[in-house]
């Protein structure tokens, strides 16, 4: 695929994995689409005049590329000092031996302490407390619908302290849902009326607003009637006669009529005018019903809240000290509607990828540890660059899901504080382990080194600790 210009025909662009907007974008004449998007029922001829090494996929791909590769190894907090306490065990080991010998103690007693010695203070306990409460943990997390790509990922989880969340597919389901049915005053259109009418009109449509139309008619048990002579324009809506009467469904910009001043349709014009400005001053997506060029209705539409969302941002406010933050490429409106229903003030709206990836790294710059979840081709790089990387395992797009730390298989955000919580009590059990792990060698060389310590009792010990 590859980017390109609109050299004539219209069409809706579904760009949600690139822009992070939930509805398809109207596109026309002159307008740019990108590599990786659906069209809707348009016809579009595009001229590319950019080499698919260029498109806006491949440069994001380039980001997390480089993200990655600047983002530090991470490792296993036992794994920083193996190394060193391995050296240093040897190089005490030689020290046990020679210098006694070198002061004139006889050879098999100065060995026999030195082997004793090197078992005694030998790792093995050490790196066996970490990992089995780690992989017990990833397990755990799996049977709850986490996939945990490794122990340094299960490690790193306890010690997040904020949250970044993106928004459409991440903290919503990525489709919308009828929300509100408004007949204007004065019409005599009762709501279900004013649902028939819209549904029916809207039922040869593809788009997805027009999907979400009928099904909250279908849900709600309407009987759709016969359509006639349907047509569709992009960016518009739809007209169709129901019952020998024009209905038309559609944008508010396009389909209300100016009004005329001392007409009857000009108290319906600013009825519908004043219902959709409240539809969007709430972050709905609104669209307008006409039957016969007079406006009769208004319906909302929003993108849905995922189950649980609004617990489990306050959940993770209490479990990291720091409210969570929204990241999107979704408009501000939206987004801040969004927030106040999660319980997120901090919205950071209009963002591009780099624009994420730049959002990460400040936050990181101020001593915070960020967990990122998203969904989206858009959300790659900022999961590459963030401590941990969490991705939305059924709206997840194939670039996030490979990016990401960990995958939430069944999309449950409730799971974000359960694995978050398992972290934390695998890690008080690695430090009980290590400290367990630290006194039997503590006590074991004390008595090889000062007293006398058996080999076969050193052994025993040993093999006892781990």
């Amino acid at each position: 695929g590859a980017d390109g210009q609109i050299l004539s025909g219209a069409s809706d662009v579904d760009q949600a994995s690139i822009t992070g907007e939930p509805l398809p974008v109207a596109k026309a004449t002159g307008d740019e689409v990108f590599a990786g998007t659906l069209n809707g029922t348009g016809v579009l001829r595009i001229r590319v005049d950019r080499a698919a090494s260029d498109t806006v996929v491949a440069r994001i791909v380039a980001m997390v590329e480089e993200a990655s590769a600047t983002k530090a190894k991470a490792q296993l907090f036992i794994e920083k000092i193996e190394q060193y306490y391995s050296v240093g065990v040897v190089a005490a080991t030689l020290a046990v031996f020679f210098v006694p010998f070198a002061l004139g103690a006889a050879l098999q007693p100065s060995l026999l302490r030195a082997m004793t010695f090197m078992i005694v203070a030998s790792p093995c306990a050490v790196v066996l407390a970490t990992m089995p409460p780690l992989l017990a943990a990833m397990a755990n997390a799996g049977r709850h619908g986490v996939l945990v790509k490794s122990a340094v990922v299960m490690e790193q989880l306890g010690s997040v302290t904020t949250v970044a969340f993106d928004k459409t597919g991440t903290l919503t389901e990525g489709a919308p849902r009828l929300s509100d049915v408004r007949p204007t005053a004065g019409t005599d259109m009762t709501e279900e009326e004013l649902l028939t009418l819209a549904a029916a009109a809207e039922h040869p449509s593809g788009h997805p607003l027009a999907g979400a139309v009928v099904a909250a008619a279908t849900t709600r048990g309407v009987q759709l009637p016969r359509v006639e002579e349907f047509g569709s324009a992009p960016g518009r809506g739809v007209r169709a006669i129901v019952g020998g009467r024009e209905i038309q469904v559609g944008s508010p910009t396009h389909l209300l009529p100016p009004s005329s001043p001392g007409s009857s349709q000009d108290h319906a014009v600013a009825q519908s005018v004043s219902v959709v400005s409240e539809m969007e001053a709430a972050g709905k997506t609104a669209v307008v019903v006409l039957v016969d060029d007079v406006p009769v209705g208004a319906l909302g539409l929003q993108d849905e809240l995922r189950a649980g969302g609004r617990d489990t941002v306050d959940e993770l406010t209490t479990m990291t000290g720091t409210a969570p933050i929204l990241l999107t490429g979704d408009n501000h409106r939206a987004a801040t509607a969004l927030g106040e229903r999660v319980g997120i003030t901090d919205v950071r709206a209009g963002l591009l990828p780099q624009d994420k990836v730049t959002a990460v790294r400040e936050l990181e710059s101020m001593g915070h540890r960020v967990l990122l979840v998203g969904d989206g081709v858009n959300d790659a790089p900022a999961l590459a660059a963030a401590h941990t990387g969490i991705a939305m395992g059924r709206a997840g797009s194939d670039l996030a899901l490979e990016t990401a730390d960990a995958v939430i298989v069944r999309d449950e955000l409730a799971t974000l504080p359960n694995v978050i919580a398992l972290s934390r009590r695998a890690r008080r059990i690695v430090i009980a382990n290590l400290a367990i792990a630290a006194t039997f060698i503590t006590v074991l060389v004390l008595w090889d080194l000062f007293g006398h310590l058996p080999l076969p009792l050193g052994v025993a010990g040993h093999e006892g600790s781990t």
